[in-house]
């Protein structure tokens, strides 16, 4: 099972609406997938329309048995082979530290759960849906993920943004999951006849070069119209859903790419041999995350 964190650094970015459209794509794929649901606002578990579940996402971080998952995982309204470990407002207050210090690790320790012992099919991919913050939840998601999707608007703030988020990639990679590979840092809600949004995609391309995906998410009306009917965008029958449905497609192969997929290795097992990253060459933009950049190099595309 490859497991990807799709994040951000604020709300309002349209990273639940990315979350969703790489389920939708999983599903026309044929690939059997889960959604974790880690936002407090629900908006991923509103959309999936699930059936009522005796538990929450809450319950499984504070025991991640799998009797107490078992509890907190349905089936979507738009398939039988997409599951929902289902949110809840209770979340919030797993964000912050506080004097019981819950254990970091407990969402990888769930989906390894999963993975040993699926209900029905195995799972090929879980997509972990993240607050809008690098708060305790984010953190989780990164410690159980094998590669971290990076959701920003085209704003005077996506570069800074961009740069906070994937400081903590290579934090948590450096010091828990050694595994955890970036899948790119994703623009959505592009408007291409925008001189201010080509500005802004392109400072990010001279930032982060081949991190930053080659495909954007367009700004278009059938996305809120598939979600406000709790469908995949896949299924909404217009031009651009058509388009938007495409370019999931092509989002979620390169998340397939950017990583070996397999089990997590939680940070008490012993962690595979670490390769040296190379030097840029010299006519290659600079960048603050070298081993990110160098990454990507090899593994994106």
């Amino acid at each position: 099972m490859h497991t990807v964190a799709v994040l951000s650094l604020k709300g309002g970015v349209g990273k639940t609406t990315v979350a969703l459209g790489i389920a939708s794509a999983a599903l026309r794929r044929g690939a059997r997938a889960l959604v974790a649901d880690l936002d407090p606002q629900g908006n991923a578990t509103a959309t999936l329309d699930p059936p009522m579940t005796e538990a929450t996402l809450t319950d499984v971080l504070e025991t991640p048995r799998l009797a107490v998952i078992r509890q907190a995982l349905a089936p979507s309204g738009w398939s039988d082979e997409l599951d929902v470990l289902v949110s809840s407002e209770d979340l919030e207050l797993l964000n912050e530290p506080g004097p019981d210090s819950r254990r970091m690790d407990n969402l990888a320790r769930a989906l390894d759960e999963l993975t040993a012992s699926p209900p029905g099919d195995p799972y090929q991919l879980a997509i972990l849906d993240c607050p809008p913050s690098l708060g305790r939840l984010t953190r989780s998601a990164l410690m159980a993920a094998d590669s971290a999707l990076l959701v920003t608007e085209p704003t005077m703030y996506a570069v800074s943004g961009a740069e906070r988020a994937l400081e903590a990639i290579e934090a948590i990679r450096a010091e828990h999951n050694p595994r955890l590979r970036p899948a790119g840092v994703l623009v959505n809600r592009l408007r291409v006849r925008s001189y201010e949004h080509q500005y802004r995609v392109q400072e990010l391309r001279e930032s982060f070069g081949r991190l930053v995906m080659p495909t954007a998410i367009p700004d278009r009306l059938a996305i809120q119209q598939a979600q406000g009917a709790c469908v995949p965008i896949h299924e909404w029958k217009s031009p651009g859903a058509q388009e938007i449905a495409l370019t999931f497609n092509m989002v979620l192969a390169k998340i397939l790419r950017s990583s070996r997929a397999g089990r997590h290795r939680l940070a008490d097992e012993e962690p595979e041999p670490a390769s040296t990253p190379a030097e840029p060459s010299q006519n290659e933009t600079t960048s603050q995350f070298p081993v990110l950049r160098e990454l990507a190099e090899r593994e994106i595309g």
